[in-house]
């Protein structure tokens, strides 16, 4: 989407007459990306699905606050990053576990999840992810899997991209160990 149509988007999604329609074409256009933005991060698909609800429930009631200060991709990746975030948190909080110990659980469960399409490469590689600090793992996910440029993690992540590019330096560093030892 160019900048010119992702404006006629945002002056629609602000109107409240165009919004309806506006907010159909938005969801058709992000739906997929953001599920496995989310997915990526929450492993399950079940989990993904709420989240993804989660996420466009809020765009809706605050696409009016938006104010355009980044583009309206890495605002609606902000909100989905930041509420697989408090997903798991709340999650590893109610099973009384840390973030890495939910972590490892989440790939056991991937193993016997009907939708993970994944060879043992894959499951390896996942793994191996889930070994990662939080926010190697986003930095890699974004990048390696959905292919992300640096500009777009640092709007997203709010950080720079020096050290992103540094966390996913490491991130892949720490992966290739780990595929090499197994």
């Amino acid at each position: 989407m160019n900048i010119q149509e992702e404006e006629r988007l945002l002056i629609s999604l602000q109107n409240d007459k165009d919004i309806n329609a506006a907010f159909s074409q938005l969801v058709k256009l992000y739906k997929q990306r953001l599920y496995w933005h989310i997915r990526n991060m929450v492993k399950n698909h079940d989990d993904a699905d709420d989240i993804l609800q989660n996420v466009f429930i809020k765009v809706y009631k605050n696409i009016k606050k938006f104010k355009g200060d980044s583009k309206l991709y890495s605002w609606l990746y902000r909100i989905a990053t930041n509420e697989s975030i408090t997903f798991l948190n709340q999650k590893s909080k109610k099973y009384n576990i840390s973030n890495e110990e939910l972590s490892q659980k989440l790939i056991q469960n991937l193993e016997a999840d009907v939708y993970f399409e994944g060879d043992e490469m894959q499951l390896k590689l996942q793994k191996a992810i889930a070994l990662l600090p939080q926010k190697q793992q986003q930095v890699f996910n974004m990048k390696y899997f959905q292919e992300l440029k640096y500009r777009e993690i640092s709007e997203i992540l709010e950080t720079s991209e020096g050290s992103l590019k540094a966390s996913y330096h490491l991130a892949s560093k720490k992966i290739e160990e780990f595929l090499k030892e197994g």
